[in-house]
């Protein structure tokens, strides 16, 4: 069922292995010009235009943009009890895990009376985007929300769009997320105008100030992904997310019944998830695209899930053994990568770039998704070669203060004059000599 891609014969190098590997597509640059006009309409005429986009594109139209504080409490108490529990579960489980990312501030004696030390300072204002297209997602907020508030961010708002269904309001499950986790402020908005809001701000229908945030996190599609592009120094963005994706790692001693149903848990996100499995057995490969088969027939989704693994995307990878399996998902640097090994933990602990790394049989990414206590907001499209996925350190800021004597400046003065000299920036040496007059 997955396209074949045949590496036993030879050994390519990283970059010709990232023009080989299956990868979603995500043409940002392709819809630039049809979210431009959106972001600016809401730059200039704010929570009017908000309102109008949404109607277009949502099928339905808030009474006021910011939902009102009582909404969130009946939605909790109208949630299920059993979901109730799960997401309490997933928060005391997040908490656990990002309360230990929190770094301290550190001072350092560069020489006796000169000082240098690393502040970490929360960014103000945080909007949280949790999407509600063709799944609801309370557990992004979730993710979003527990790192910050760790960080120590002070103020927090989380916009998910209005659902018809229930009269202009996000999902009662992502209000009644923020509410257990004690955000008070949830804007109706979605897609390119909810980002456009979050970063110009504007005056609600009912007189409500909506503040402009510092900082906009969380997933999206395409449109909400340019949005954040376009906006990119009016606000911090974690990252430009792209389609979700999966690479499996695996030996003759996986179970093909566990690899198959990892692969299609994440085709179950979107016709452009990407799931790739990377293998020394081609025994296994042959069990696990017949596992294919019986499960995405008896699945829900099983027509998305059907596009999505018989994507250009996706793919099952052969090589000669697991080191050239483990170069092969480093130089693909996925987005969640499974070891399923004989020695998971040991090739585990090899890997290189991954957003998260899920070893052996009893760890699968939907565990990651909800309640392992990890992140699930991570680097897509190669980009875990050089960023993380989403922590407390997303919301923290470094600053160096520095603190000199007369003495220590004194000291290195002649430091400074000869490479502000070297730079042809003299005035550069002259803003210290200035300090000590002959």
């Amino acid at each position: 069922m997955l396209t074949r891609i045949d590496l036993r014969d030879r050994v390519p190098s990283p970059a010709e292995l990232r023009a080989t590997l299956p990868r979603a597509e995500l043409d940002v640059d392709a819809v630039l010009h049809q979210v431009r006009p959106l972001v600016d309409a809401v730059r200039d005429r704010g929570v009017p235009a908000v309102l109008e986009l949404t109607e277009r594109f949502d099928r339905v139209r808030p009474e006021t943009v910011r939902v009102p504080r009582e909404r969130l409490a009946a939605a909790l108490r109208e949630l299920e009890p059993a979901v109730r529990a799960a997401l309490e579960e997933s928060i005391a489980r997040a908490r656990a895990v990002h309360a230990e990312q929190r770094r301290a501030d550190v001072t350092t004696q560069v020489v006796p009376g000169g000082t240098v030390t690393e502040r970490w300072v929360p960014v103000a204002r945080v909007g949280l985007y949790a999407p509600g297209g063709r799944a609801v997602y309370p557990s992004s907020v979730i993710m979003n929300v527990v790192p910050a508030q760790l960080a120590g961010v002070e103020s927090l708002v989380v916009c998910s769009p209005p659902q018809a269904e229930f009269g202009g309001l996000p999902h009662p499950t992502i209000l009644a997320a923020a509410e257990l986790l004690g955000v008070t402020e949830v804007w109706a908005a979605g897609g390119a105008q909810a980002v456009a809001l979050l970063a110009y701000g504007g005056v609600d229908t009912d007189g409500t100030e909506l503040d402009a945030v510092d900082m906009v996190t969380g997933p999206g599609n395409v449109y909400l992904t340019a949005a954040k592009r376009l906006l990119r120094g009016v606000i911090g963005i974690d990252a430009e997310a792209g389609p979700t994706e999966i690479a499996v790692l695996a030996d003759a001693t996986a179970d093909p019944v566990h690899v198959a149903a990892d692969l299609i848990s994440q085709a179950e996100h979107d016709t452009l998830a990407a799931s790739v499995l990377v293998t020394d057995s081609v025994e296994l490969a042959d069990a696990v695209d017949r596992e294919l088969v019986r499960q995405v027939a008896a699945t829900k989704h099983s027509e998305r899930i059907d596009i999505a693994l018989r994507g250009k995307q996706s793919g099952c990878v052969l090589v000669s053994t697991v080191d050239e399996g483990l170069r092969v998902v480093d130089a693909y640097a996925a987005e969640h990568l499974e070891i399923q090994t004989a020695d998971a933990r040991g090739v585990a602990a090899r890997v290189r770039n991954a957003g998260a790394v899920f070893v052996g049989p009893h760890a699968p990414v939907s565990l990651g998704d909800y309640c392992a206590g990890s992140n699930h907001v991570l680097p897509t499209g190669g980009c875990a070669r050089h960023s993380s996925g989403l922590s407390v350190q997303t919301f923290l800021r470094g600053i160096h203060v520095v603190d000199y004597t007369e003495d220590a400046l004194r000291a290195v003065a002649d430091k400074v004059v000869a490479l502000a000299n070297a730079e042809d920036l003299p005035a550069h040496g002259q803003a210290v000599t200035a300090r000590f007059p002959t």
